[in-house]
């Protein structure tokens, strides 16, 4: 029994996924390969910027399905989303501690 190629079977994938968009109908994307369409549009400093949508079809694992693949990266970015909002909240919280210090050190430095 013959199996179809590796090639062909990402190429038609990736179609599906550009076919599901309807990109190839949406004004302004052009196709720049098989993996990936792109558009010119201006940024809020009225740059043109180069924008490219592409479609990445994930190697075959025998340890893991493609859905649990799946939900262990997305898992894996929700946890770091939350770890970046900590993050910023700690910073946040040791800047408004720094200012207080530093009006209080002022504050002291004028009284005296």
């Amino acid at each position: 029994m013959a199996t179809i190629s590796k090639a062909i079977i990402d190429s038609n994938l990736r179609n599906s996924v550009f076919s599901a968009l309807n990109i190839a109908n949406v004004e302004g994307f052009q196709k720049v390969n098989d993996r990936q369409y792109g558009i010119i549009l201006t940024d809020g400093n009225g740059e043109e910027r180069y924008i490219r949508v592409g479609a990445i079809v994930a190697e075959l694992r025998k340890d893991v399905s493609a859905r649990e693949l799946m939900e262990s990266e997305i898992a894996d970015y929700n946890a770091k989303q939350v770890e970046k909002a900590e993050k910023a909240a700690a910073r946040a919280e040791k800047a408004a501690r720094d200012k207080a210090a530093r009006e209080a050190k002022r504050k002291e430095k004028e009284g005296e």
